[in-house]
C-alpha cells in the first residue's frame, strides 16, 4: 500500500542529493516547511502526516555560506524530534557528511570527545538509525552510538573510478598519515580486485602541531609508479599535498588524489600550483568553495546516491519500496 511506503524528507541544502537517492528508489521527496525567525532561530515541520510512518531524513552537515554545521545539526535534530512527536514510527537520519567526526579522542588533558557528545544528542532526539558516508574513525563512530549506526564505505566506488585512469602502469595506494592506513589498505585491495593485478602500498609520515605539518619519511616504493593518495577528507588540502610532494620527490611518474569529503576550506590552494592529474571526491559536499574552472579541469565528483539507495533498500530501511 502507498501508506506503507516511507516518507523521504530533505532539509535545506540537501535536496539535490536526496532527490537522486529518491529517484533511484522510485520515490518522491515529501513536503516540509522551514521557517527562519528574525533572531536567527528557526523551526522545521513536516507538511504530510507522519503518524505511524517510517521516515528517512537527509541532511549533509557541512557548513556553507548560508548555514554553519551547527545550524544544520540543530535543524536535523529538531526536525527528527518533531517527527517522533508527531507519531512517526521509525526515523532514520542519512548524513552524507557527518560533522565533528575528527574530534573523536582525547589528544591532550581535558580534551572533549565530541563524536560521543554528538551521538548523545542524536539519540536524545529519538533518531532510530543513522547512516553516514566514510566517517573519520570507524571504531570511534561504532563505540559512540547506542543506536544502529552505519558507516558506508566508498572504497569500491573510488577503485572503480581509478581503474579507468591508471592503464597498465604499476600502481601504489598511499596513505597520507598513519591514521588513514587501514582506509588506504581497503582502497588498495578494492583497486587490486578491479585491475586484476597487484597494487602496492605506501605510508607517509605526518605530524601536526596546530596548522604546521612535518614529517619526511615515506614508507613504500613509489618510484616509476602511479601513486594515488587516498584519504577520507580534504579540509585545507595540506595533508594530501604533503604526501603528494613526497611521492613526486621519490620518483612517482603519475600522481592522483582522492577523498570522500571535499570541504576545500582553503579554496583552490590544493590545486595551485597543480600537483595531481586530478582529485576525486564524492558528492557528499558540493565543491562550492572552488572556482568553476578548477572543478571542471581538476576535480572528479563521484555519485554516491546508488550506494545509499542500495543500503536503504537492502537493509529493510524502506519497508516495501
Amino acid at each position: 500500500m502507498l501508506s506503507d511506503r516511507p516518507l523521504l524528507f530533505a532539509l535545506q541544502g540537501s535536496e539535490h542529493y536526496a532527490a537522486f537517492v529518491a529517484q533511484r528508489l522510485g520515490c518522491q521527496l515529501a513536503l516540509h516547511e522551514e521557517r527562519n525567525y528574525e533572531d536567527g532561530e528557526h523551526k522545521c515541520r513536516p507538511l504530510e502526516p507522519v503518524n505511524g510512518r517510517e521516515v528517512v531524513v537527509f541532511h549533509s552537515l557541512y557548513g556553507d555560506d548560508r548555514q554553519s554545521a551547527n545550524d544544520k545539526l540543530c535543524r536535523l535534530l529538531f526536525f527528527c524530534a518533531a517527527l517522533k512527536d508527531a507519531g512517526a514510527r521509525h526515523v532514520q537520519a542519512v548524513t552524507p557528511y557527518l560533522c565533528y567526526g575528527r574530534k573523536d579522542r582525547r589528544s591532550q588533558p581535558q580534551d572533549p570527545t565530541i563524536t560521543r557528545y554528538l551521538a548523545t544528542m542524536i539519540e536524545a532526539c529519538h533518531v532510530d538509525r543513522l547512516v553516514a558516508l566514510e566517517v573519520h574513525n570507524p571504531a570511534a563512530f561504532d563505540n559512540a552510538f547506542r543506536i544502529p549506526a552505519w558507516n558506508v564505505q566508498c572504497t569500491e566506488l573510488f577503485a572503480e573510478h581509478f581503474a579507468r585512469f591508471v592503464g597498465d602502469a604499476e600502481v601504489v595506494a598511499v596513505s597520507p598519515d598513519s591514521g588513514g592506513a587501514k582506509r588506504a589498505e581497503q582502497f588498495r585491495q578494492a583497486l587490486e580486485r578491479q585491475l586484476g593485478r597487484s597494487v602496492g602500498s605506501a605510508l607517509m609520515e605526518k605530524h601536526r602541531a596546530h596548522t604546521t605539518l612535518t614529517g619526511t619519511l615515506l614508507v613504500g616504493e613509489v618510484s616509476g609508479k602511479a601513486a594515488i593518495v587516498f584519504d577520507d577528507l580534504i579540509s585545507t588540502g595540506e595533508t594530501l599535498r604533503h604526501a603528494g610532494l613526497a611521492c613526486q620527490k621519490a620518483g612517482a611518474t603519475r600522481l592522483f588524489a582522492a577523498a570522500t569529503h571535499g570541504l576545500f576550506t582553503a579554496g583552490s590552494n590544493l590545486f595551485d600550483p597543480p600537483l595531481f592529474e586530478h582529485v576525486a571526491i564524492s558528492d557528499s559536499v558540493p565543491p562550492f568553495r572552488l572556482p568553476p574552472e578548477c572543478v571542471t579541469q581538476r576535480l572528479h565528483v563521484l555519485d554516491t546516491s546508488a550506494l545509499i539507495a542500495s543500503l536503504l533498500a537492502e537493509n529493510g530501511a524502506l519497508g516495501s519500496v
